[in-house]
């Protein structure tokens, strides 16, 4: 089913818009020209012979500029991007080196965290790498009720910060207890450290605002470790964009400037613009309740939609918790580059992949065999119908050869490890089944398992290597309807295009649902709006095209599962509950107190 492009926006004057997703295996750049005209181009992400950054070198080709020539700023209304650079640096452990200031005697907080264990019967067990270099602990201490019971010293956190300065520390993260309701002595420290010449100061009442200690200063964390590296990356691009208008895409799937653009909003960027382009374009063909079906090359992401976007509130990425709003996605290793193994008698597709260098096998820089070799080697992907763009030197076909070669190898391995008599094409569909697998159990999780009928809902495929395997999963699922836009191949830039410029803002309310709570949840409500809707202000947006949506976080007292709900009188705020959790979990407890944890405020405006 082909969808009508008609909720596009419109360009400023003769200028061009680029919406771009940078993504682990290849950017997407479109392209919106002066007459309205969509101009879409795929790069290989990391091509280190041909231009140091696939974004601006997609810019430049569809301009024409030459490498040595600078971009005309004039020519360019604004750039929308979403980028997995900090999702890579967080994966990979390359962020700023950070200090933690806490408060002393917790030391050892975040390292002893929640004491959870992901492999729950390991004798050896792995902790995941901490992010921060080291730990001040901080004698002070405010109380529950706002009492001070320990003064902050001015003098002895100056010298404590002196030390991390002159040991090359430029970024450090503060988290106190009690300091997302009390947050003065979070405040003077990040005052001296502003005067000390620290580059990033990260406080926790600023970047989440809410009770759980170990959740706000984990997400603390990872600002002060992230935002950095976004800062060089958008200075960068800011030399070859000059003074060009440039947002970015967040986890929660809005747009900021890039002067707004954290740590703790970056880790989903690119898949979030994915999301949008998909509700977006299920909207234009009548759709209301889609799975979100994105296969890149190097991993598969899923979601689910019935009417607004889903969002998580506390997330684990890479070992590390996150208490900031994301669009809802379940992440599989199982894209296009995804490597094939074959180990003790069975078939595996992943975790590993192979990027865009050296890529899969057919693009002939002497990768392994993967998921897009599988599809080569049955005959769904031709090389007579792909852009000679591989090889070394960028301007060969995909070698099909090569990946006979390969899978006859590969045939012949498992043939004396197992006597298996299967032939090449049969071992590649082996492989390609065990990757269906792989996604079809991610789709599951985000809607079966969370008491949605996947067979009435339409898949939204897209991503490069989506319309390869949609039927497949579709299949495995039962679903019967599945749309494929014409940008499916790059919907997650086209979702740039799509996306509105958003601020989230979520204020902590820890009482019990009932009537008496609703002056205090108004107040909280109109002090977070008012700062939602000036950040937007601030960005150009009219007053008028803002629009604010209200929800809180509700959950049964004695338990720390949250659901969100709309704000409306706390009787249908109550029923709103329970027919979420009954849904989701199966049962209600009526009799149970409910227990509102958190406001959440969600200002939306056009910059168009």
């Amino acid at each position: 089913m082909a969808a009508e492009m008609t909720a596009e926006p419109r360009p400023t004057g003769d200028r061009w818009q680029f919406w771009i997703d940078r993504g682990g295996t290849f950017t997407d750049v479109i392209g919106r020209a002066p007459d309205a005209r969509l101009h879409c181009l795929k790069l290989l992400s990391e091509n280190p012979e041909q231009y140091q950054d696939a974004a601006v070198a997609g810019i430049r080709r569809m301009l024409g500029v030459a490498a040595d020539q600078p971009i005309p700023q004039a020519r360019i209304d604004c750039v929308r991007m979403g980028t997995t650079v900090a999702t890579h640096a967080l994966l990979e452990r390359r962020g700023e080196p950070v200090a933690l200031l806490i408060t002393r005697g917790f030391k050892d907080a975040l390292r002893i965290g929640h004491q959870s264990r992901p492999e729950i019967f390991a004798l050896d067990i792995q902790l995941p790498e901490l992010l921060y270099q080291c730990v001040v602990e901080i004698d002070e201490r405010i109380g529950a009720d706002g009492s001070i019971l320990a003064r902050l010293d001015a003098g002895c956190v100056r010298a404590q910060l002196s030390e991390l300065y002159e040991a090359g520390i430029r970024a450090v993260a503060v988290a106190f207890v009690h300091g997302y309701r009390f947050p003065a002595h979070e405040r003077q420290v990040g005052e001296i450290a502003a005067q000390l010449g620290f580059e990033q100061i990260s406080l926790s009442h600023l970047v989440s605002p809410l009770i759980r200690f170990i959740g706000r200063a984990d997400t603390t964390v990872v600002d002060a470790y992230l935002s950095p590296v976004l800062r060089r990356y958008a200075r960068s691009l800011a030399a070859e964009l000059g003074e060009v208008r440039l947002q970015f895409m967040k986890s929660d799937g809005g747009l900021t400037g890039a002067i707004g653009f954290a740590g703790k909003d970056a880790i989903l960027s690119g898949p979030a613009g994915g999301i949008v382009g998909c509700v977006g374009t299920a909207r234009m063909a009548g759709l209301q309740r889609i799975i979100g079906f994105d296969m890149g090359g190097t991993s598969t992401d899923v979601s689910h939609y019935n009417g607004e976007f889903e969002r998580s509130f506390e997330t684990v990425v890479s070992g590390v918790r996150l208490r900031v709003p994301m669009l809802a996605i379940h992440t599989v290793a199982a894209g296009g580059g995804s490597c094939l193994h074959f180990d003790a008698g069975r078939y595996r597709v992943g975790p590993g992949s192979a990027g865009a260098n050296p890529g899969p096998a057919c693009y002939r820089r002497g990768g392994p065999l993967t998921v897009t070799d599988c599809n080569v080697m049955l005959g769904r992907l031709q090389p007579e119908f792909f852009p000679c763009v591989f090889g070394p030197a960028g301007d060969e076909a995909l070698d099909a050869a090569v990946v006979h070669e390969r899978f006859a190898v590969l045939t012949e391995q498992i043939h004396q490890a197992t006597g298996d008599q299967r032939s090449p094409e049969q071992v590649a569909e082996g492989f390609l089944r065990v990757a269906v697998n792989n996604m079809a159990r991610a789709i599951r999780k985000v809607s079966v398992q969370r008491g949605h009928d996947v067979t009435g809902y339409a898949l939204n495929c897209f991503g490069g290597a989506g319309g390869q395997h949609a039927c497949l999963v579709a299949d495995e699922l039962g679903i019967r309807e599945v749309l494929v836009h014409p940008l499916a191949g790059v919907l997650s830039a086209y979702g740039m295009g799509l996306a509105d410029v958003t601020a989230m803002r979520e204020f902590a309310v820890e009482r019990p649902l009932g009537e008496d709570l609703h002056a205090s949840l108004d107040r909280g409500f109109e002090q977070a709006g008012s700062s939602a809707q000036q950040e937007l202000l601030e960005q150009g947006i009219a007053e008028l095209a803002i629009t604010v949506q209200r929800q809180v976080q509700i959950r049964y007292a004695g338990t720390d599962t949250t659901l969100l709900v709309r704000h409306a009188s706390w009787e249908q705020m109550r029923d709103a509950f329970a027919s979420l959790h009954h849904r989701q979990f199966g049962f209600t407890m009526a009799e149970r107190e409910l227990i509102v944890e958190a406001g959440v405020v969600e200002a939306r405006g056009r910059i168009h």
